[in-house]
C-alpha cells in the first residue's frame, strides 16, 4: 500500500504526464530549434544544422533586411510598453467598473455584468474584425463621425500606417475585451471586505479615496496580484489583435511584437530556427517581468 505522503502523487500522476507532454515538450522542442539552422532546405532533408547561438545573435545584432537596431528600437517598445499600458489600463478600468457594481442594485448590477460579459465572451478574433470595420480608412466608423465634427478632413487617415494609431487601436481592443475578467474578480473580492471596516473609517472622516486605499487595497492584495500577473502573460503575448490587424501580418514590420515577429519568421519566411529564439526571449521576457512582480508583491507582504 502506497503511504499517506505518495498517495496525492500517485492521483496526480497521470495529469502531469498529460501536462508534461502537452506544455513540457513543446519548450525543450522550441529550445532545441532555436540553436539549429531550420529553414525550408533543412525541412525537406530531415537533417536540421546545429548553429549555436547563431540565431539570437541574428536577433540582437539584425535580422536579414532589418535594422541592427529593429529589436530593441521596435520589437521591445512595442511588446513591452504596450504590454504595460494594457495590463495598466485592464486593471485600472476593471476595478472601477468593479467599485460600480458595488454600488449598484441587483437588477442593474446583472445587466452591467451581462454586458461585460459579451465583451469578454467575444472571440478575439470577431472582436479585432469590429475595431477594424469601425477604424477602416474608407467607410469606418471613426471616419464619419470625426468627419462630422470637423476633426478629420475629407481625405481621411489611415489609422494603419502609422505605429502610435495602429498600437492606439491594438490597445482599446485588447483592453475591451480583458476587464471584465479584472472586474467580475475584483468585483467578488469586493464582497468579502467587511462593511464594518469601512463604517468605522467613515466615522473617523476618512474619505472613498482613503477607505479604498487604506482597506481596500490592502485586503485584496492577492486578488490583484492575481489579476494582474495573468493579464501581464496575457498582454506580452497578444498575436491575434496584432496579426489580424492591416499590416500586422507582415506587411509592416514596424507594428511587429515578438510574438508576431516570431510567427512571421517561421512561417512566412520559414526560419523555424530564427522564430524559435524568437519565442524563447519571450518567454525568459515574460519569465523575468513576472519573477520581478512577484518579488515586489512578496516583499510588501513580508514588511506588512
Amino acid at each position: 500500500m502506497p503511504s499517506s505522503k505518495s498517495r496525492p502523487w500517485l492521483l496526480l500522476a497521470g495529469p502531469l504526464i498529460v501536462i508534461a507532454g502537452l506544455l513540457l515538450y513543446p519548450i525543450v522542442r522550441v529550445t532545441v530549434l532555436s540553436f539549429q539552422r531550420y529553414n525550408l532546405r533543412e525541412v525537406i532533408s530531415g537533417h536540421p544544422v546545429g548553429i549555436g547561438f547563431d540565431n539570437y545573435k541574428q536577433i540582437f545584432s539584425g535580422a536579414p533586411g532589418l535594422p541592427a537596431s529593429y529589436l530593441w528600437k521596435t520589437i521591445l517598445p512595442n511588446t513591452v510598453g504596450f504590454a504595460v499600458l494594457a495590463v495598466t489600463l485592464t486593471v485600472v478600468l476593471g476595478t472601477l467598473v468593479a467599485l460600480l457594481l458595488v454600488t449598484l442594485g441587483p437588477k442593474v448590477r446583472a445587466l452591467v455584468i451581462g454586458s461585460a460579459l459579451v465583451a469578454w465572451a467575444l472571440p478575439a478574433v470577431t472582436g479585432t474584425y469590429v475595431w477594424v470595420w469601425i477604424f477602416d480608412p474608407d467607410s469606418g466608423v471613426a471616419r464619419h463621425v470625426l468627419q462630422g465634427v470637423g476633426l478629420l478632413g475629407p481625405e481621411g487617415h489611415n489609422w494603419f500606417t502609422d505605429r502610435n494609431s495602429f498600437y492606439a487601436i491594438a490597445l482599446l481592443n485588447v483592453v475591451h475585451h480583458s476587464y471584465p475578467f479584472v472586474a467580475i474578480t475584483i468585483f467578488a473580492g469586493l464582497l468579502t471586505v467587511p462593511t464594518e471596516l469601512h463604517e468605522a473609517a467613515k466615522i473617523d472622516g476618512a474619505s472613498a479615496w482613503r477607505r479604498f486605499w487604506s482597506i481596500t487595497v490592502p485586503l485584496l492584495r492577492p486578488v490583484f496580484a492575481v489579476v494582474t500577473i495573468l493579464s501581464t502573460i496575457w498582454d506580452f503575448k497578444v498575436f491575434t489583435q496584432i496579426y489580424l490587424m492591416p499590416g500586422g501580418d507582415g506587411v509592416n514590420p514596424d507594428v511587429f511584437n515578438l510574438g508576431v515577429w516570431s510567427y512571421i519568421s517561421s512561417i512566412n519566411q520559414t526560419k523555424y530556427g530564427l522564430g524559435s529564439a524568437i519565442a524563447v526571449l519571450l518567454t525568459l521576457v515574460l519569465l523575468v517581468i513576472t519573477l520581478v512582480y512577484l518579488r515586489v508583491l512578496f516583499k510588501e507582504e513580508e514588511d506588512l
